[in-house]
């Protein structure tokens, strides 16, 4: 007898990204003389300026967040478009004299993912401005950010991988509904990590107002693709800031 395997469903990728998030270790940093702590935080702008004319020039992508609460206290999000650029990326923050004085908090490696669930037929993605502008996105300028990593279920009868196609295709019909809802709100950015990081994928959200994070996830949770079938990681919430309110942050007068 055949033994029976699902179909899987087809991906698009694009840049690979980086959530490298970080803990200031506060008692180090304040043993550094004010010259010391000055002369860390130049180095720190010229690296943040680097990582921001990739995105200008749209060979990258780069965010800077204050995270809330104790998880964490900073977010960095760099986006390129091979995992050797993003390691070097990487590199170059712990180059910076700033990162000795930084403890890893969590990181997530993934890549930016469209799921063809819904794609339309006859598309020439090469050529489809509008799927290579997701796929190589510029981060929102929203003011907040809500990062969370999740699974798919695959534990006895709520088995994601175990649904036919068309089970799938209508569940993720009726999930995308729900943040087509929230659009002007709410911005997300994909990103799937099997094969590449501990979780499936990675949701990143944007928003000025972050009551809508709140919102639009709660409103999932009552969703079957998500009630039955999703897992989920912790929650990274934060503002986005520019070096000025980092400098600003660890200013210790």
């Amino acid at each position: 007898m055949a033994e029976h395997r699902n179909e899987a469903v087809d991906t698009l990728e694009g840049w690979y990204v980086s959530h490298d998030l970080r803990t200031v270790d506060w008692q180090a940093w304040r043993q550094l003389t004010a010259g010391e702590r000055s002369a860390a935080m130049e180095e720190l702008f010229r690296a943040h300026q680097r990582f921001q004319n990739r995105e200008a020039e749209r060979t990258g992508g780069y965010g800077l967040y204050a995270i809330a609460g104790n998880k964490a206290d900073i977010m960095w999000v760099q986006l390129r478009p091979t995992l050797e650029e993003l390691t070097a990326a990487k590199t170059e923050l712990n180059h910076c004299r700033f990162a000795d004085f930084t403890k890893p908090a969590y990181s997530y490696v993934s890549i930016v993912e469209l799921s063809a669930y819904l794609a339309k037929p006859g598309v020439d993605v090469s050529e489809d401005a509008y799927i290579q502008g997701r796929l190589k996105p510029a981060l929102p300028s929203a003011k907040n950010v809500c990062f969370y990593p999740m699974n798919k279920k695959r534990s006895g009868e709520d088995n994601w991988y175990m649904l036919p196609m068309e089970a799938r295709r209508e569940m993720m019909r009726s999930h995308g509904l729900i943040g087509r809802a929230y659009a002007g709100q709410v911005k997300q950015i994909i990103t799937g990590s099997v094969g590449l990081d501990d979780w499936e994928w990675g949701v990143t959200l944007y928003a000025d107002d972050p009551v809508q994070f709140k919102k639009l996830v709660y409103e999932m949770r009552f969703d079957e693709a998500s009630a039955r079938y999703a897992e989920f990681g912790s929650f990274y919430v934060g503002s986005r800031i520019d070096i000025a309110d980092l400098s600003a942050m660890l200013d210790l007068r």
